[in-house]
């Protein structure tokens, strides 16, 4: 059996102050994965139209930004294009319309 010599916030304390720029990034997680979604629908706008993945410009924001999986990038950049054929999403930014 071991025994500890630091707290367990002490020795994080000093990870974080010995490295600089050292980050430890959370693994994304395809949010339609975890949600068990079979099937994209344009119609919802409610999951597509957050700014989570349309960028500021009016992009579809790529993969490693979203954390999304590529069977569901596919659908995903399907389903937000038809939605702005069918205008139920702008196809660029409020900003650059001149509103």
């Amino acid at each position: 059996m071991q025994r500890r010599t630091e707290s367990g916030s002490a020795a994080r304390r000093e990870r974080r102050e010995g490295g600089r720029g050292e980050r430890t990034s959370r693994r994304k997680v395809c949010q339609f994965c975890h949600d068990h979604v079979r099937e994209i629908d344009y119609k919802e706008i409610g999951r597509l139209g957050r700014q989570r993945y349309i960028s500021d410009r009016g992009k579809i924001e790529p993969r490693r930004k979203t954390g999304t999986c590529a069977k569901h990038q596919r659908r995903l950049s399907v389903a937000l294009k038809q939605a702005r054929h069918m205008a139920l999403l702008p196809y660029t930014a409020e900003h650059m319309r001149g509103a």
